[in-house]
């Protein structure tokens, strides 16, 4: 087998391993135990976050088998391409958490998640919940 051939075979075999690392399962989903969609609510704002068929876990550990949540708060396009920026409208949750009260201004806010990897970046197919609505009183 000539060198040319074997490059072009052990590169092949690094292209479908790097796509199979970021894939996730098709039956894997993230929603939100809490707070429910439509919920009129005073702050804190407890969020509990949950991911069937995929791990959650901190940044570093169980690369490419987990993943780690990102809330994103009022925001209108997802960010699928590139790292999860992090701001005030989007908040990364790096220790593998899947509960946190965040404190939101009075008024109506949308809530979505998504899970990133270690570089905080989107899995194929995203794993990207339905976006909630809510309302804060306080």
């Amino acid at each position: 087998m000539t060198a040319k051939i074997m490059l072009l075979l052990f590169g092949t075999g690094l292209l479908i391993a790097t796509s199979w690392a970021h894939e996730v399962p098709e039956d894997a989903e993230i929603h939100f135990m809490e707070p429910k969609d439509g919920a009129i609510l005073s702050n804190p704002v407890r969020v509990r976050m949950s991911v069937e068929g995929f791990g959650v876990a901190p940044v570093g550990e169980n690369k490419h088998k987990a993943g780690h949540h990102h809330l994103l708060i009022d925001v209108d396009n997802p960010p699928l391409e590139g790292p999860v920026p992090a701001d005030e409208h989007h908040l990364h949750f790096d220790g593998g958490e899947q509960t946190a009260e965040i404190d939101l201004p009075p008024g109506e806010h949308s809530l979505q998640l998504l899970l990133g990897d270690e570089e905080h970046e989107t899995f194929y197919p995203p794993l990207l919940s339905k976006r909630i609505r809510i309302v804060v009183t306080n």
